[in-house]
């Protein structure tokens, strides 16, 4: 299943990247692990009852 906004985000990712496909998936890859680290320090703070408002920049 492949929508048309996701094809225009890939285009838009691999322009970035001056159409270096090697480089738009390690800068992809990246930014997957730089959420995955996000998501674990989000799960830690509410296992541990931390603080989290709306609209925090509290994983920043």
């Amino acid at each position: 299943m492949t929508s048309r906004p996701s094809e225009a985000a890939i285009d838009e990712i691999v322009a970035s990247c001056n159409g270096d496909l090697h480089g738009a998936l390690k800068a992809l890859l990246l930014v997957n692990e730089q959420l995955e680290a996000e998501l674990l320090q989000l799960y830690a703070a509410v296992a541990l009852g931390g603080p989290f408002e709306r609209g925090s920049n509290a994983l920043h």
